[in-house]
């Protein structure tokens, strides 16, 4: 069955349709992170529509005959006891299901989609004379700031994850290529709570440069500078996401001291956050101390980004945000300084606002870790 109580996904879907009422216009969700989100359904997009429906009054379920059954492992058949009433209407091949979803609109001629829904569905909408718009204003409020169920989950994920770091010094030697490291990380994210690792980066020497480089064959070496960014979902959805950076042998004067600089920074940044304070504001004020080392240009991209049941979501915490942050949100803060062809480095924890200020789940030690 689903992760959280049925009473839980009941409050979601309530105030998805209070805000989708105020906004005017109804929603059409389909499968992907609002759909699991708001129902607990988790499945993927096929050529078959599957789509939830919520108008000012009422919430219906358009699936196909033969994928009900993943319904039964969502909230779904618990709703009706958490006091929400959501009609199912399944079908079958040769039916019209876009019919079938203009039915629950009820002479509707603009809907707010979810922006998982693909073209494959979106198009037929639109021949039907249907406008539509995104269902971010709605959505994105609803997600960004996590219930109590969310936030248990998200710090066991940072729990889990810092376990993995923990093992990671058995596994980061020199004379192993980035591939074989990240084998066994992928195996020890597995064994300490997710089900799969969703990314796994092992930037060594020159490739610790690029913000986004995976894995390859080349060999650790003594000397390098290695980041290591990792993470993945619980069986509930909710995904970790940490990166510590690892020396192998003492390293010079001039990386630990750069180093020490990124150090300031990212707790320059996690100082900042507290309700009210906007987003761009917390990027600033790690970016800050980079630039006031000179090492400002060294940071390629935003100071983090959201998560949940996406590994990258909103908020986004980045320059030109004025989004104030409030208790409840939870977001990466991770500022990296990546010098080209030579080493690169980066800190991420994920935080949880509070009510004065915030909470990091992950607590593995940031300084550079030497091996």
């Amino acid at each position: 069955m689903s992760e959280f109580p049925a009473s839980v996904y009941a409050n979601r879907l309530t105030r998805a349709q209070e805000l989708s009422t105020a906004a005017g216009t109804p929603l059409v969700i389909t499968p992907g992170p609002d759909l699991a989100y708001l129902t607990g359904v988790v499945s993927e997009s096929f050529e078959r529509l599957t789509a939830l429906v919520i108008t000012g009054t009422g919430f219906g379920l358009v699936v196909p005959k033969l994928e009900l059954a993943i319904l039964k492992d969502s909230a779904v058949p618990g709703l009706g006891e958490a006091g929400l009433e959501l009609e199912i209407t399944s079908w079958v091949d040769g039916e019209d299901p876009y019919a079938l979803v203009l039915g629950r609109l009820a002479g509707a001629t603009s809907v707010a989609v979810a922006d998982a829904v693909p073209a494959l569905h979106l198009v037929p909408l639109l021949d039907r004379g249907l406008s539509v718009e995104l269902a971010t204003a709605v959505l994105r409020r609803l997600r960004m700031v996590k219930d109590a169920a969310e936030i248990a989950e998200l710090r066991a994920a940072g729990a889990a994850i810092d376990r993995v770091h923990a093992r990671v010094p058995e596994i980061l030697r020199v004379g192993r290529t980035e591939r074989e490291v990240a084998d066994d990380i992928a195996a020890a994210i597995v064994e300490e709570g997710h089900t799969v690792p969703e990314f796994i980066i092992v930037g060594s020497g020159p490739h610790g440069a690029d913000p986004h480089h995976e894995v390859s064959d080349r060999v650790i070496e003594q000397g390098d500078v290695v980041v290591v960014d990792i993470g993945g979902p619980l069986p509930s959805g909710y995904n970790s996401d940490s990166t510590r950076t690892y020396a192998m042998g003492e390293p010079s004067a001039e990386i630990a001291e750069r180093y020490a600089v990124l150090e300031r920074a990212q707790r320059a940044s996690v100082d900042a956050v507290r309700p009210g304070v906007t987003a761009e504001a917390i990027d600033a004020a790690g970016r800050d101390v980079l630039v006031a080392a000179g090492l400002g240009e060294y940071f390629l991209h935003r100071t983090g980004h959201g998560i949940g049941l996406s590994v990258h979501e909103e908020p986004y915490i980045v320059a030109g945000n004025a989004v104030p942050v409030e208790s409840g949100m939870a977001f990466s803060i991770e500022p990296g300084i990546y010098f080209s062809g030579a080493w690169g480095a980066r800190i991420e924890d994920i935080v949880i606002v509070t009510d004065d200020g915030c909470e990091p789940v992950n607590t593995r030690p940031h300084g550079l870790t030497v091996l």
